[in-house]
């Protein structure tokens, strides 16, 4: 089978793609043909070294959807011929199949097909997460979703209006805030326009937003401070460097700046998300956004984009 490997970190370059033999699963584990790989900036990140020391050579990602095609002993709960995906694997994502523990794959609805599972692991399970475990989103609160026509910023935004809240989106681009706004919130922003803050307070009387989910806090993080309601939280999904902040901004609304990483949730939320996104995406309230096909062969491009280029959906690449 072909798979992309990495055998030195550094630039988009580094992907290789390879011919190297295919997976066979053992006692409880399952091999996936691969219908589509999902590409997220954490990929770059740990290409270039930025996330520690890697057994070289190593096959990127973690998110996948597509088809068992072979089961391991002792797995009863998947079987042949069934659609799912990935919140890891044991052999990398980015390839023409893969082998993961059947503990970490997870089974797509009837309604759903198996190119969306790759746009689930990290987008969804990561605005879940923000949203709720980190975030403490309530029905009822007003939520902006900074940089909401991204992979991430899409399932916030879907998971927020499911939950009640009242959603306030951004992007940049003129595809981006259509895109967003399709999706029913009740304020889009253009984050790049002067004087979007002043909109913002304008829609909520003056009093802010309760949450605010952050993908650029590199950007975004001291001006955030300033639209927050008393008790307000910051949740830090995304940042690429430093940034300064007024603290003061913070103690009059007794505000809270909160980081996160999915890397940090336990296997029992995971879990617990994932039977929440199961029943999202089979009531139809959770809509995954394929925004890009690219050829797996063409993955150094994928790289570049994913970091260059607006915010539209999930990039996916196709085996």
């Amino acid at each position: 089978m072909k798979a992309v490997r990495v055998h030195e970190f550094g630039g988009p370059e580094v992907l290789k793609v390879e011919e190297i033999a295919d997976p066979v699963p053992g006692p409880g584990q399952v091999v996936i043909k691969a219908c589509a790989i999902g590409v997220n900036p954490v990929d770059t990140y740990i290409r270039k070294g930025i996330y520690g020391p890697r057994q070289f050579p190593y096959v990127p990602g973690t998110d996948l959807g597509g088809k068992i095609i072979a089961v391991g002993e002792g797995v009863t709960e998947l079987a042949v011929g069934d659609d799912v995906y990935t919140t890891a694997t044991l052999t990398g994502a980015y390839a023409e199949q893969a082998l993961a523990d059947a503990k970490t794959v997870f089974p797509l609805p009837s309604n759903t097909p198996p190119e969306k599972g790759a746009a689930l692991f990290v987008p969804y399970f990561t605005a879940y997460y923000g949203l709720f475990h980190r975030g403490g989103a309530k029905p009822g609160e007003i939520v902006l979703v900074h940089g909401a026509s991204g992979g991430v910023g899409l399932a916030a935004v879907q998971l927020a209006l499911a939950h009640g809240l009242t959603v306030i989106g951004t992007a940049s681009t003129e595809e981006g805030q259509t895109l967003v706004a399709e999706q029913g919130v009740s304020l889009v922003l253009n984050h790049k326009k002067d004087g979007y803050l002043e909109e913002l307070m304008a829609f909520t009387g003056g009093k802010g937003v309760n949450l605010i989910l952050e993908m650029a806090a590199h950007i975004n993080l001291g001006k955030d401070l300033t639209v927050l309601a008393k008790w307000g939280r910051v949740i830090v999904i995304g940042s690429r460097g430093p940034i300064e902040i007024d603290p003061r901004q913070t103690m009059s609304r007794c505000a809270d700046i909160r980081g996160m990483t999915l890397m940090n949730a336990t296997p029992e939320e995971v879990h617990d998300i994932a039977a929440a996104i199961f029943a999202g995406l089979r009531d139809d309230t959770l809509r995954p956004v394929i925004g890009k096909h690219i050829p797996l062969a063409e993955v150094a491009r994928a790289h570049r984009e994913i970091i260059d280029e607006p915010a539209y959906g999930k990039m996916v690449l196709i085996p």
